[in-house]
């Protein structure tokens, strides 16, 4: 009897992995339009990346955090590159709780460039609570944590679209052609001319998608830049190494034969 229950629910298991992976399965091919940073000789493109912060800070931000980012970081090189006076005026748009004060008291202030980007909600509690049990992951590595990368980004925030004949979707579930399983909790956040870009860059889904997903990337790897061109240079090392190497080789071996 005991060997029999095994059976059924080793079946059951089977039945269920496969079941999943069907599901994993029906999710689309990502998207891949082409990145400026992908490649060994990859580098952000700066425009996109300010266009990026613009619809982050004006769409996303409103969910979703990007703790492990400082104000700093949007003026340093290898980012964005915005001036030093411009992420001033970015953090000073913020608030943040300080303290305590000379009686003991908390107070709020507005944020300075040391400060990290401030979240809009409290704590986790709250952000679960406000988005119907679907905590918004934070942002600042969430490239690097999803399979796929820039290219899976991308692709859900253009895979929103009708479900198929058949297919019924409970309250806030949303079908998404890129999704593992075709479902996702978030609703659409990009609609056409959403943002309106500073530098008069047209505000398509397209464009915001990758604007924002190139942000994401520098956001989850601010060093890229640096470590492709430290890459570079050691190749160029290993290359010069490897041709004096030949030839001492050559040099030597020659000495020997001639003995002979």
């Amino acid at each position: 009897m005991k060997i029999r229950l095994k059976v059924i629910f080793s079946f059951i298991a089977i039945l269920s992995l496969i079941t999943s992976l069907t599901a994993a399965e029906k999710a689309a091919k990502p998207l891949s339009p082409g990145w400026s940073f992908k490649g060994f000789f990859g580098k952000f493109d700066r425009a996109s990346l300010q266009r990026g912060y613009q619809v982050y800070s004006e769409v996303c931000a409103a969910c979703h955090s990007m703790k492990y980012l400082t104000y700093r970081n949007l003026a340093e090189t290898g980012g964005p590159e915005f001036s030093v006076e411009q992420a001033k005026i970015i953090a000073s748009n913020y608030e943040v709780t300080d303290g305590p004060d000379s009686d003991g008291e908390m107070f709020t202030r507005p944020a300075r460039l040391s400060d990290n980007f401030v979240g809009p909600y409290p704590n986790e509690q709250a952000a679960t609570a406000a988005n119907g049990g679907a905590y918004p992951p934070d942002m600042s590595v969430l490239v690097k944590a999803r399979k796929g990368g820039a290219d899976y980004i991308y692709s859900v925030l253009l895979g929103y679209d009708e479900p198929p004949a058949g297919m019924t979707l409970d309250d806030g579930v949303y079908y998404n052609t890129y999704m593992a399983g075709n479902k996702i909790k978030m609703s659409n956040p990009l609609s056409e001319d959403l943002v309106e870009y500073i530098d008069g860059t047209k505000a398509s889904n397209e464009q915001m998608a990758k604007d924002v997903t190139t942000f994401l990337a520098w956001a989850a790897e601010p060093t890229l830049e640096q470590r492709h061109k430290l890459g570079f240079r050691a190749l160029i090392y290993l290359l010069i190494i490897t041709v004096l190497v030949y030839f001492s080789m050559k040099r030597i071996w020659s000495r020997i034969e001639t003995k002979v």
